[in-house]
């Protein structure tokens, strides 16, 4: 074999893996974060002034995963106008999971999370007490 076939080879093996590496790369799922992404952008001011508030508190929640259950501990539940939790898994937006929290005397409150895949989640809740918005996010994972 010549210099020139092989030249030859060389440019058709590249196409060929130029060509595969395109096919692979157009079939991946490419999602923004979220789907309001922009407009989530533009209400951050209120995301930091509901972290201020939850900083503020002396009692923060805990989030914690225990056995197949998504376990939130807080000492004023009681308190609690309304709020929810967001299971966000950044890999993939088809397992996101909103769970709501209701106003109880009880410090504990648990969602089930068998049914999910395990992975690394972001749990993200949102609560309202006394006309005040809070915030707090942790890392979990299944």
């Amino acid at each position: 074999m010549n210099w020139g076939k092989g030249i030859i080879i060389s440019f058709v093996l590249f196409a060929v893996f130029i060509g595969v590496l395109v096919s692979v790369c157009l079939q991946q799922d490419i999602s923004l974060v979220s789907k309001n992404y922009y407009q989530e952008e533009l209400d951050y001011q209120h995301q930091i002034d509901r972290m201020n508030n939850t900083n503020g508190l002396v009692d923060r929640p805990t989030i914690t995963v225990e056995g197949g259950s998504l376990k939130i501990q807080f000492n004023q539940f009681s308190d609690l106008e309304r709020g929810e939790v967001k299971l966000f898994r950044p890999s993939d937006v088809r397992y996101d999971k909103l769970y709501i929290l209701r106003s109880s005397p009880e410090l504990t409150q648990r969602f089930d999370v068998g049914a999910l895949p395990r992975g690394m989640y972001r749990a993200k809740m949102l609560w309202t007490m006394q006309g005040k918005e809070y915030f707090v996010e942790n890392t979990v994972t299944l």
